[in-house]
């Protein structure tokens, strides 16, 4: 009997196992194996591993193969010693794993550390729309309204065109009120950390400007 291909998409965020991070953060890891054809949506992700934000990336170049057209290199590029240790885990992971059932192999980049501030400190070296599509993945203790907001910040893509959607620009300051809130959140559930002067110097500044 014919085995069924296995298709998915990937969306703007892509979860791996916190046993990973270092290996990511280091340049050991800069692919992922994944059972089935797996098709990516947009170029630029958020990944994230062991309960936080890893950073941003870039997707180079997706490939699909064979289980068994996989090589040695295929899996040190993935962060595995060889082609038996990649197999073990996707076996771990997927369970039925045939020779004849597609892999695909995603290469990316990191090109935006959560740990890594930039000049807009305010938002952790993220632009807003990144900001409420990481909060997006998590739970955090926020009201409907701010959920909405945060939604439509993620779907409109930026703090105008949600403003817009809301009312007028003069919502812009509630929905960065909104957005600084879940920074806060998701620094002090340690889900991005980045470099503790830096953010309380920066929040402390907006506040006095708003």
């Amino acid at each position: 009997m014919r085995r069924r291909i296995r298709k998915v998409f990937l969306g703007r965020h892509l979860m791996v196992k916190g046993e990973y991070v270092d290996a990511i953060l280091k340049g050991t890891k800069t692919t992922t194996v994944r059972l089935g054809i797996v098709i990516p949506k947009y170029r630029t992700i958020i990944i994230h591993g062991g309960g936080r934000v890893i950073g941003k990336a870039i997707i180079e170049e997706v490939k699909h193969k064979r289980i068994r057209d996989l090589t040695d290199a295929d899996a040190k590029l993935d962060g595995f010693s060889n082609k038996r240790e990649l197999l073990r885990e996707l076996k771990k992971v997927y369970k039925d794993v045939a020779p004849s059932d597609y892999a695909t192999i995603i290469k990316f980049r990191l090109v935006q550390l959560a740990r890594n501030t930039s000049e807009d400190h305010m938002y952790l070296g993220f632009d807003p729309v990144d900001i409420a599509r990481i909060a997006m993945r998590y739970d955090l203790p926020l009201s409907k309204d701010d959920w909405k907001i945060l939604e439509l910040v993620s779907r409109k893509g930026s703090i105008r065109r949600a403003a817009q959607e809301l009312g007028g620009l003069e919502k812009r300051r509630l929905i960065r009120r909104v957005l600084r809130k879940v920074v806060r959140l998701l620094v002090n559930k340690g889900i991005i950390e980045p470099k503790e002067e830096e953010l309380t110097t920066d929040l402390n500044e907006k506040e006095k400007k708003t």
